[in-house]
């Protein structure tokens, strides 16, 4: 890598503010907020909205959208558009 170009890298708590919990990773962000660490040390402290300790992709509390549903019960409500071979509807 060429010296001098890139940001530098450190140890980073990220706290979901959602659920309140918090790890431990290395990150090229830097904040002004600082948490002592389970390990004793102080690290900077960045707050995020949504993690997978939240994302419903990850806690397995997501929806699962029924789209054939919905397709059947617009066209029952109101009637299908198909052209046949002809063009005509």
């Amino acid at each position: 890598m060429k010296p001098g170009i890139h940001p530098e890298s450190r140890a980073v708590v990220f706290r979901d503010t959602a659920t309140g919990d918090a790890f431990l990773t290395h990150s090229t962000l830097d904040s002004d907020k600082r948490v002592d660490w389970e390990d004793g040390n102080t690290y900077p402290l960045v707050d995020v909205e949504i993690s997978s300790a939240s994302h419903p992709f990850y806690t397995g509390k997501g929806r699962v959208v029924d789209t054939a549903g919905r397709v059947e019960r617009f066209e029952r409500k109101y009637g299908s558009y198909r052209k046949d071979d002809s063009g005509n509807s």
